[in-house]
């Protein structure tokens, strides 16, 4: 692996469950430079299951930590009862009190500004798609209209999926819901234009939690009902917007060391399947070594070919 810059910032995709993926791989990261995840990135974004885990960074929870915290939360957050049976006649699946608890355990009372006035300080940004104004935020704790958030508050604006959570104060939910469920571009703008990074002095590192089989066949198509298109309509455009974000990091940002890496499922995964653990933490494993190994996502270094006059 490559020595990390002077200043050194982390991206997380979302993906629920899949989150796990990113605290083993941090985890192998942690034990590579002998120090806690905390000690090394000064800024931290993060999308849904990556608000979780950025956040978690910033308050000083080691990756060993994260992974306990995704493994026992598992079974507790996602947990079956009559919402998930009787679904969608209930306006969403899962109860939000688990994920606070465990929460208020890990990180306590702390608000957003609390990453900022520490020593040394942190940069946060959180993703939350706001419905009443149809625009994504962006929580930071440098932003006066966010420093009084508390962060359990923020996490549950930025992951609370449509359906499956219910809406945080009547109209913040889910990140994702925007372009910015990969955030790699809105750390690489934070770093440079908000923190004033020079970008030869930057690596960002960005995490993404598994790219899922398409499971498109020859021909296939051609058989689909119309709720046959639902999963993979929605699939192509999280990992289409995602695959974007990184190309404008490559574009805009190219004095930047930029690293972005993923795993290929075998098969698809849901983001609430708590009997999907130890498969996941095994994908977590193989992008540690990816890590290790500067194996980058095969969505970077893609180039756009400008014809020549």
């Amino acid at each position: 692996m490559k020595p990390f810059r002077k200043n050194v910032a982390i991206a997380i995709d979302g993906g629920g469950i899949r989150g796990i993926i990113v605290a083993r791989a941090l985890a192998t990261l942690e034990r590579h430079l002998r120090q806690p995840v905390h000690k090394v990135f000064r800024l931290a974004a993060g999308t849904s299951t990556g608000s979780i885990i950025s956040t978690s960074i910033a308050a000083g929870l080691t990756a060993a930590q994260l992974t306990q915290l995704y493994t026992s939360l598992g079974t507790t957050i996602f947990k079956k009862t009559w919402r998930t049976f009787l679904w969608p006649l209930s306006r969403f699946r899962y109860s939000h009190k688990p994920l606070i608890n465990a929460l208020r355990e890990h990180i306590g009372t702390m608000k957003m500004e609390d990453f900022w006035t520490a020593d040394p300080p942190t940069d946060v940004v959180i993703t939350t798609f706001d419905l009443l104004t149809n625009k994504t935020c962006f929580i930071k704790p440098w932003k006066k209209e966010y420093k009084d958030w508390p962060v359990i508050w923020a996490i549950l604006a930025s992951s609370s999926v449509p359906t499956y959570f219910p809406i945080v104060d009547g109209r913040y939910v889910d990140g994702g819901i925007g372009s910015y469920a990969n955030p790699c571009y809105l750390a690489a703008y934070e770093a440079k234009f908000c923190l004033k990074w020079d970008p030869n002095e930057t690596t960002l590192i960005s995490l993404g939690t598994g790219r899922g089989p398409n499971g498109f066949k020859a021909g296939n198509a051609r058989r689909f009902m119309a709720w046959d298109w639902l999963s993979p309509t929605l699939d192509a455009f999280i990992e289409s917007a995602g695959d974007q974000q990184v190309h404008l990091v490559d574009t805009f940002f190219q004095d930047l060391d930029f690293r972005r890496f993923q795993v290929d499922l075998k098969e698809s995964i849901p983001m609430d399947d708590p009997a999907q653990i130890q498969n996941l933490t095994k994908y977590g494993e193989q992008m540690g070594k990816m890590i290790l190994n500067d194996q980058f996502d095969r969505a970077q270094g893609i180039t756009a070919q400008i014809p020549v006059k």
